[in-house]
């Protein structure tokens, strides 16, 4: 693995040569066809315009780097059964509160304008001081994300069992992202020529982590930054692995990411959280790809507490999201991209989330 220098990309001028060499390295006929599996990356890679500067030789695709996009729609419908129970608060963070269940316009915002109750947090460190500050309430963290949020949200557990405050809970639907690539690359249809791995995933994990991708699936990973020079030089390395029939992992985001990742973040969602079967919007369940709340910390597994057992639920009806999030469709292929569905009325979670591929197509014209 390969470290890189950030000089690369330090002046605008060294990104013309990037596009230029890029180019020269790509076949319009056959475009290269890389995907981006973090939402950050999806709306840096559209509000730069990055999409049609590199094509026609480069596609740009994202995949299932939204957290929000991927909860399923029968866990917000679990959630929203939850919302009605008496004495109960959903906290939770903004996205998600716009999310749809199975039922168009379902969602815990409107919950909450008919009188549920429903707090948006910053932290799930908020949500357990508003159990502190309320103890008559039954305070549920809607845990939502991937490695990178999972050791706050671990936290704020140990936080929960260190001080004996019993009524706080997380429902956790964090994810994570080996299972979720594993599943997406041996699925039919699956063509893609390279990767850009989540850099924010990668400063927990490890890069290393993402080393299956070249020795098992013949897949070139570059770990990426998330500035605009940071993703062309990320592309320009796949363009080059691909051309020459070498596929690799390197690290390009080195101010962040570290040999090892980050072990105390590990520790901590490994002490609270274990590998468990869930679901994904679009690519359904997969085993070992949740985080599960260990029995040790059932107290606060809201799970466990109010037996809930999210399933897949049903997609609104003419959202593509599902095909989004495997990369199978861009945004403007659904039909009802920007007719039926605009991030004022949305239908799907794509739309939605702020780091959602449709969100970011429509904001940023990015089609």
């Amino acid at each position: 693995m390969q470290h890189l220098s950030e000089a690369a990309f330090a002046r605008p001028q060294n990104a013309a040569a990037l596009v230029r060499q890029i180019a020269r390295l790509t076949d319009k006929a056959r475009p290269l066809r890389i995907m981006e599996v973090c939402g950050t990356h999806t709306m840096a890679i559209a509000k730069a315009g990055l999409r049609g500067l590199l094509a026609p030789g480069v596609q740009l695709l994202s995949g299932p780097g939204c957290p929000v996009c991927v909860t399923p729609a029968g866990a917000i419908d679990a959630v929203l059964r939850l919302a009605g129970q008496p004495g109960v608060t959903i906290a939770s963070y903004g996205d998600l509160l716009r999310v749809p269940g199975s039922a168009r316009g379902n969602t815990l915002l409107r919950r909450r304008a008919l009188g549920a109750r429903v707090l948006t947090v910053y932290s799930p460190i908020d949500a357990l001081e508003a159990a502190r500050a309320d103890p008559a309430s039954e305070v549920v963290f809607l845990g939502v994300g991937f490695e990178t949020t999972a050791p706050g949200t671990a936290a704020a557990v140990l936080a929960a069992a260190e001080a004996g405050v019993r009524n706080f809970s997380v429902l956790s639907l964090l994810k994570l992202t080996e299972p979720a690539l594993r599943a997406l690359a041996a699925s039919d249809g699956f063509r893609v020529d390279g990767l850009l791995a989540p850099g924010h995933v990668a400063a927990v994990t490890g890069a290393e982590a993402f080393a299956f991708l070249p020795k098992e699936y013949g897949l070139p990973a570059v770990v990426s930054g998330f500035e605009a020079g940071d993703i062309l030089y990320s592309i320009w390395r796949l363009a080059q692995m691909h051309a020459a029939g070498r596929p690799a992992l390197e690290n390009e985001y080195t101010r962040l990411v570290r040999p090892g990742g980050n072990p105390a973040a590990r520790a901590a969602a490994a002490q609270v959280f274990r590998p468990a079967a869930s679901v994904w919007r679009g690519l359904g369940e997969i085993p070992a790809s949740g985080l599960a709340i260990r029995e040790a910390y059932a107290p606060w597994d809201a799970a466990r507490k109010f037996a809930l057992r999210p399933g897949a639920g049903a997609e609104p009806p003419g959202c593509r999201c599902g095909a989004v999030l495997r990369g199978a469709c861009a945004p403007r292929d659904c039909p009802l991209f920007g007719a039926a569905c605009t991030p004022a009325d949305p239908v799907g979670p794509c739309m939605v989330s702020s780091e959602g591929a449709c969100a970011a197509a429509w904001k940023y014209g990015d089609l």
